[in-house]
């Protein structure tokens, strides 16, 4: 409980202020909430993930543990203090090296960096990832915030420029495509400036509290809740099921649509929503729910896939007579024949676990009514999914919803799913005040989507010249209590469970398995980083079985132009991962030498020391399996002389905001700097799809090359000039230049539209595939994406630990729009393979903080050399390709084949914690 408040006085970034508030009030909340310094992030306020780190007196300390009493008449610098009026050094030098992506974990980097180089202005990479050793970040991979680190401290061990210099120009027309300007909404990422859906509540909003499961199975009855009401005084309402006014169902997939926003009488997974609490925040911050009027019945329950194999008919939920929720399933040629007369063949079963997406930013937005429409301000992946979802539950029809993406601090596939919009969504139309909801950490690992774990088997055979033959796959994917994604999963595994290998004869299916876990959904690969494990261990298998170099036999066996796939797709043109594999020869052939010389000498045999070197492919479909996936984008001329460009693609961290433009820039023949962004707001945007299947820069870039290319035409054609001709703006007049001869056009003298243009475009791309038939044959994707990854570790033989001491990874990606984002996104899909594969494991109940789950820190992340290798596809922006997903799907399989290699010993279950790693090798000793 709060105790009475008190005068506290601070020097908060060289300004003196006084603040009445409770003297155990935590000084985050005081900077937020009393100051307004939102810059200062509270991703978990147990001093676990280090966002809200700030200075006092000079040194960091996490601002949600420290208690405001203790820091009374003290210097308190939040990021927002690091420079006055401009950037500091080491700000630029984060916008230089791409060091912030999401922008959600910058702060509390930014500022701990600070404190560093002011003690020790040349630290080395060693000093500096002990210092920030205790700021987490999902997104970067940690490479490149080291490297900004060191170029300020001028010690910069690869080569970067000595010094933070920061050059913001934009590219010329023509020349954005290749190249890596400052990320457009970079500059309010390393001020603390940006706004996630936390930071900007109104004052008056209600708070909204959920009263949510223990069990993970049973029914529930409430008490008497307008006498609890009653009771608590400072209680706007409290809302239940009865109280949703539309269809109480929600899901990604309209057909598969199970969830209830709010659970009636049943419950499905520990964590589910079955009650909302309406009220003052003063009030809210002490309210003790415990107290809250709910009777609970356990019921049996499940949760793991193999539980519900085992028992068959159990009924999960209420309306269906066993746990399959559906399967995919691909066929292609006489698989079992060819299997029985293969010359050799490797088989294998292996167990994935639940994996937390993890993110920095839990789940937060506020909602209001606005006249007859309801506005809903969150972080999202999705907005236009949001808003039908959203209008659907509340019986609003969808133009009476509008949804307005905050920035997003972090997604990865989770925030694709709703979760705070249609529940203050009904407290705000019930009360007609603004409400507002922020998950805390333990709801936000309770309550939203996982990584689905597998349990995986499957047997591939060869020829006598080391051809694979015949491939057999199984999955079984536990979706958790509802279907999510799992449709999606089921689906997309057997398309890509061959990896991007030629597999004349291929039998796969992919199955969702309901269970009472947590719900299962997207995470950056939708099942295929779990089927991906499968397929490479036995690669290495077959390789030694035929005495065949590992990578050879990849490259002997992977696509080419021209090759078919398991759909029976003809591959026409810009397959790389040929090339990918062949970047990779030197380092292959350098690391396999090295760890051998190691292995033979000394230290190893002294402390029990042994490297290993693994090597994993991918290919990954770009966007929706063999269904529509559209992208819209608006862009227009002002009188003014702006160039507006309406990006509907919510922009996590990956730079959609900044490539996406770059790619509308070169082909309208502007200059970047020209192009004003207007982000995705269902109001005023148009539908640029989800954020999700690694679809933005190939499908919306797409749509934003044929807009580009629609308005330089309609330019063009009014002047009456040809397609040499170039474009300028000056002072509110459009020069068209061709030759020696200039035509201005006052724009102030046309007339706009109802967008306020002079001149538009609005143009819609759509990926062309087809569906697949009862065989699963056809064309799925219309643009795949190829990558190979090499890992060299050292494992200790008696603890079971691993040490990583280098990735090499080539990533085709068809054109590089942008190398340095492009650099990001792989650094930090290789950070997320490496904790998927070492030490990732959900469990409910036990691992519900970022304390017990343990995710990658800037410790764990190894040197990380990337590759970009560019075979265009001429379906693609520019012939680029998506990259997203890619990055992480072969991580885990190299570290673990590299375990392999060290140990002699495959993993059977992953994470590959070092009790799983000594118990298989002592297994294989027995």
């Amino acid at each position: 409980m709060s105790m009475q408040h008190g005068d506290v006085t601070l020097q908060v970034n060289a300004e003196r202020v006084s603040v009445s508030v409770s003297p155990v009030s935590r000084l985050s909340s005081v900077l937020r909430d009393e100051l307004r310094l939102t810059g200062t992030k509270v991703g978990c306020d147990a001093g676990d993930c280090g966002a809200c780190t700030v200075l006092v007196d000079g040194e960091p300390v996490c601002a949600c543990l420290t208690p405001v009493a203790s820091v009374d008449g003290a210097r308190v610098t939040t990021v927002e203090g690091l420079a006055n009026g401009q950037l500091s050094a080491l700000q630029a030098s984060f916008l230089k090296h791409g060091a912030a992506q999401c922008g959600i974990c910058t702060p509390g980097l930014l500022v701990t960096a600070t404190a560093l180089l002011a003690k020790n202005p040349h630290p080395d990479e060693a000093e500096v990832r002990d210092a920030l050793g205790g700021i987490l970040c999902r997104c970067t991979g940690y490479r490149k915030i080291i490297a900004a680190v060191l170029d300020v401290a001028g010690s910069d061990p690869v080569g970067q420029d000595s010094g933070p210099a920061l050059d913001l120009r934009l590219p010329v027309a023509g020349k954005a495509v290749g190249s890596s300007p400052v990320r457009l909404d970079g500059v309010p990422k390393v001020t603390g400036a940006e706004r996630f859906g936390a930071d900007s509540f109104p004052g008056d909003a209600l708070a909204v509290l959920v009263v949510r499961s223990p069990y993970h199975h049973a029914r529930f009855a409430f008490g008497d809740l307008a006498a609890w009401q009653a009771a608590h005084l400072g209680v706007a309402g409290v809302f239940t099921a009865a109280d949703i006014p539309g269809r109480n169902l929600f899901g990604v997939i309209p057909a598969f649509a199970d969830q209830p926003a709010l659970a009636e009488g049943i419950v499905r997974f520990r964590g589910e929503a079955v009650a909302l609490v309406a009220a003052e925040r003063v009030v809210a911050a002490d309210l003790d729910l415990t107290d809250f009027p709910v009777a609970w019945t356990q019921a049996q329950h499940l949760l793991s896939a193999d539980e519900a194999q085992a028992r068959g008919a159990l009924a999960i939920h209420s309306d269906r007579a066993g746990n399959l929720l559906t399967k995919g399933f691909v066929e292609r040629g006489e698989p079992d024949k060819v299997l029985a007369a293969a010359f050799a063949t490797a088989s294998a079963m292996i167990e994935t676990s639940y994996v937390e997406h993890a993110y920095i930013e839990p789940e937060a937005g506020y909602a209001w009514m606005d006249d007859d429409t309801l506005v809903v301000v969150a972080c999202t992946q999705a907005p236009y999914m949001d808003r039908d979802d959203t209008a659907r539950v509340l019986g609003l029809s969808p133009d009476k919803v509008r949804i307005v993406p905050t920035a997003t601090g972090g997604g990865f596939g989770a925030k694709l799913d709703i979760s705070v919009q249609p529940l203050i969504g009904l407290v705000a139309m019930k009360t007609g005040r603004p409400a507002a909801l922020a998950f805390s950490r333990p709801e936000s690992m309770m309550a939203t989507t996982k990584r689905h774990p597998a349990a995986l088997r499957a047997t591939i055979g060869v020829a006598a010249d080391g051809r694979v033959s015949a491939m057999r796959f199984e999955g079984d994917f536990n979706t958790g209590a509802y279907a999510s994604w799992g449709p999606t999963v089921a689906n997309r595994v057997p398309v890509h469970a061959s990896g991007p290998y030629a597999t004349p004869h291929y039998r796969a299916e992919g199955r969702a398995i309901h269970t009472n876990g947590p719900v299962s959904g997207a995470f950056r690969g939708f099942g295929v980083p779990q089927a991906t494990i499968m397929q490479e261990a036995l690669y290495d298998q077959l390789a030694d079985r035929l005495g065949i170099d590992r990578l050879e036999f990849r490259l002997n066996n992977c696509l080419r132009n021209g090759s078919e796939t398991v759909t029976g797709q003809k591959l026409e043109a810009g397959v790389g991962i040929g090339a990918c594999l062949e970047a990779l020869k030197t380092h292959w052939a350098r690391a396999l030498a090295e760890a051998d010389g190691f292995n033979a000498g000394e230290e190893a045999a002294r402390h029990a020391l042994r490297r290993g070197v693994g090597i994993a492919s991918c290919w990954y479909g770009c966007g929706n399996t063999s269904l529509p996936n559209p992208s819209t984008i608006k862009l227009g001329i002002t009188p003014t002389g702006e160039v507006v460009l309406h990006q509907g693609a919510v922009d996590i961290g990956q730079g959609s905001n900044t490539v996406i433009a770059q790619i509308c820039a070169d082909a309208l023949g502007i200059p970047l700097e020209n192009l004003r962004l207007r982000g995705a707001d269902t109001a005023i945007s148009p539908d640029a799809g989800k954020t999700s299947a690694s679809r933005q820069t190939f499908v919306t870039g797409k749509a934003a090359e044929k807009a580009g290319r629609a308005l330089r035409e309609h330019v063009l054609r009014y002047a009456n000039v040809s397609g040499a001709a170039m474009l300028s703006f000056e002072k509110g007049l459009l020069l068209i230049r061709e030759g020696d001869a200039t035509r201005r056009i006052d724009l102030a003298a046309l007339a706009s539209d109802g967008d306020g243009f002079v001149f538009r475009a609005e143009e819609t791309y759509d990926p062309p595939t087809s569906a697949l038939d009862a065989k699963g044959q056809g064309k799925p994707y219309a643009v795949y994406g190829y990558g190979a990854q090499l890992a060299e570790l050292e494992v200790d033989m008696r603890l079971g630990t691993v040490r990583l001491i280098k990735i090499t990874a080539a990533h085709d990606v068809g054109k590089a729009i942008n190398p340095l984002l492009a650099e990001g996104q792989i650094e930090g899909g290789i950070a997320q393979g490496i904790g998927m594969a070492l030490m990732e494991e959900y469990i409910p109940g036990r691992t519900e903080n970022l304390h017990d789950y343990l995710i990658p820190t800037i410790g764990d992340v190894p040197p990380i050399e990337t590759i970009l290798v560019e075979v265009p596809d001429p379906e693609g922006p520019f012939g680029a390709k998506g990259l997203g997903e890619h990055s992480l799907i072969p991580t885990a399989p190299a570290i673990l084949n590299a375990i392999r290699h060290a140990t002699g010993v495959m993993m059977a279950k992953v994470p590959a914690t070092p009790s799983r790693i000594l118990s298989a090798i002592r297994e294989a000793g027995r």
